[in-house]
């Protein structure tokens, strides 16, 4: 069935990089935290009027509803395709940025840019994976997941200093001269300093106009279709187990429930962190700190990649291993870090870039779990079951930070305790078993 059939693998790849670029603007949540902190303080009419300890719900919420809203998208994806439900997204992440654009209410940007945006979210990203992958042989999984979520990752890398620049930091003076011996401006105007609900106005119309654009790039191949290249699977250290595991069947595993936990632990380590890089990284790095940001954005979208090409080549297990307690050694190396008042800059950036590598990690190894141990046909569904540990994590876990530094004034408790997680999280991911392979996928490969 593989032949005559143009392989659209690589427009699929990109075409969901791309709607995940877009999605990102999760992960710049520390860029908007400190310009709606600085409203609060400064007070006076239109004034964000919030609880210091809130600072963090909106983004908490996202993380959630993106996280539970990927099994509805899921069931979506599996059954209309992965154009509609990437459609869908694009539709309601715009419209919960164009809903906080226009109020500064708590209640409004938790149900703008908590629920409404994390639906949209959920769907985009639970569209943009299993299509590539359908389009690959095995022996790629691992590098094609994890390209397809950098884009993800790699976000901010333009929206942190976009937001700056449209948050008012770095305003822009512009000014047309009829000809090089004008002395004075024919016209002069000013970019920028739009102010966070502009900001919001401006991302919403753009992520419509992009994701929605994009979605038409997001086709599944023909039934029947056979990935090339059954030499190349055989390479692959990643081993494929059953596949077409149901929903229904995954969640009684105790196989299920360790890579859950696994997950949760993983993600809301690192999703703990970029929530407040921002703010981790403004003592020794003042207005410029969205350059930490973005350059953490660089480290999450490269370890989306070469974790994912790591495992294809040494295993998921031992890759997921070495990268959960890389993480907890940094989380403790973090510690003396952000207490200092005197840290140096590069430390702090190479902080956050090798906290972003190991957290973005977690995004391209549990997607290729589920397709090797679960199977494709209810891939959607399933790791949108699995991708739940991932918005818990980040819920519980960034509230615990929140909720620790407006008591202590400092994130020295909540690096520790999420140190020990990790530690723990090394020990189960050491006592999964690995897989043997299934008589019919050998026979495919």
């Amino acid at each position: 069935m593989s032949e005559g059939v143009k392989n659209k693998g690589w427009s699929v790849t990109f075409g969901g990089l791309g709607i995940n670029l877009a999605l990102g603007i999760l992960y710049a949540w520390s860029m908007f935290k400190g310009a709606i902190e600085k409203s609060v303080k400064a007070g006076g009419e239109g004034a964000f009027t919030w609880d210091l300890s809130q600072l963090n719900d909106p983004y908490s919420v996202c993380c959630l509803v993106f996280a539970f809203s990927m099994i509805l998208a899921g069931k979506c994806q599996d059954k209309f395709g992965p154009r509609i439900t990437a459609f869908m997204g694009g539709i309601l992440v715009g419209l919960g940025l164009l809903m906080i654009s226009q109020t500064t209410s708590y209640v409004g940007w938790v149900l703008g840019f908590g629920v409404l945006a994390g639906t949209g979210i959920g769907f985009g990203y639970s569209s943009a994976t299993p299509p590539a992958l359908k389009w690959f042989p095995p022996a790629k999984t691992g590098l094609i997941a994890g390209l397809v979520v950098a884009g993800f990752g790699l976000a901010p890398v333009y929206i942190a200093p976009l937001s700056e620049f449209l948050l008012g930091a770095v305003p822009v003076r512009v000014a047309i001269y009829f000809s090089a011996s004008n002395i004075a401006p024919l016209y002069e105007f000013s970019l920028g300093a739009v102010g966070i609900n502009k900001a919001m106005m401006i991302y919403g119309i753009s992520f419509i106009v992009v994701v929605c654009g994009l979605s038409t790039f997001l086709v599944n191949p023909p039934a029947g279709y056979v990935p090339g290249g059954s030499a190349a699977t055989q390479k692959s250290k990643a081993v494929v187990s059953h596949n077409d595991i149901p929903a229904s069947q995954l969640i009684k595993t105790l196989e299920f429930w360790m890579l859950w936990a696994i997950y949760f632990i993983g993600a809301g380590a690192g999703l703990m962190v970029i929530s407040s890089v921002a703010g981790m990284a403004k003592k020794s790095m003042g207005s410029a700190a969205f350059v930490a940001v973005a350059i953490m954005a660089i480290g999450n979208a490269g370890g989306r990649i070469i974790s994912g090409m790591a495992s294809d080549k040494f295993g998921r297990k031992a890759t997921l291993a070495g990268v959960l307690i890389f993480q907890a050694v940094l989380m403790l190396a973090a510690i003396p870090l952000v207490s200092s008042k005197e840290t140096s800059a590069v430390l702090i950036v190479l902080l956050a870039t090798f906290i972003g590598f190991n957290y973005g990690a977690n995004l391209s190894l549990f997607p290729s779990f589920a397709k090797d141990r679960w199977g494709l046909k209810s891939f959607g569904v399933n790791y949108g079951i699995l991708f739940t540990a991932w918005g818990v994590g980040g819920f519980v876990m960034s509230r615990v930070q929140q909720t620790l530094m407006a008591s202590t004034g400092s994130y020295t408790a909540s690096l520790i305790i999420a140190a020990v997680m990790l530690g723990v999280g090394t020990l189960l991911t050491l006592m999964l078993k690995t897989p043997k392979p299934a008589a019919a996928e050998q026979a495919k490969q």
